[in-house]
């Protein structure tokens, strides 16, 4: 790993604890921020090859409260089982990206909203804040290769 990627994890992690951060208003973060809109517009689509399409093949996937998912196969499974939950949506919306000074790794930061029918149901909505981890891959599109969200 490159010496300007390892800074620009341990910045962008302080930054994440609570030290003033000012986002960088630059065309590749910009681009970063613009792919994560795309997905979240995607996956309104409820498409599940095109939604898992933005993962990367070795992504990892800390959804709240669940173990940890690894790989495409894994991903796959979980957005497959979401999709069947009745009225199952999912939309979120990046407030921040970041790209790393090499280009090769970025972050969003965003907000989450997820409903469903419960088992009595009724409408079920959770808002939640997501963190997701992007790299380039071979061809340069970005692929997310951590996402993590909570759910206040």
């Amino acid at each position: 790993m490159k010496v300007a990627t390892i800074v620009f994890i341990l910045v962008s992690a302080l930054a994440l604890g609570g030290c003033a951060s000012t986002p960088v208003d630059d065309t590749r973060s910009n681009a970063l921020r613009d792919r994560d809109l795309k997905w979240a517009a995607v996956a309104e689509g409820r498409n599940i090859d095109a939604i898992v399409s933005f993962w990367s093949d070795d992504a990892v996937v800390v959804p709240p409260g669940s173990p940890e998912l690894r790989g495409k196969a894994a991903i796959r499974a979980y957005v497959q089982q979401s999709l069947a939950i009745p009225e199952f949506r999912i939309s979120w919306s990046p407030s921040s990206a970041y790209v790393s000074p090499d280009g090769e790794l970025g972050y969003t930061i965003g907000e989450n909203l997820v409903s469903f029918s419960g088992q009595d149901g009724k409408r079920v909505t959770i808002k939640g804040r997501y963190t997701t981890i992007w790299r380039r891959d071979r061809t340069g599109d970005w692929k997310c290769v951590v996402d993590t969200w909570n759910t206040p």
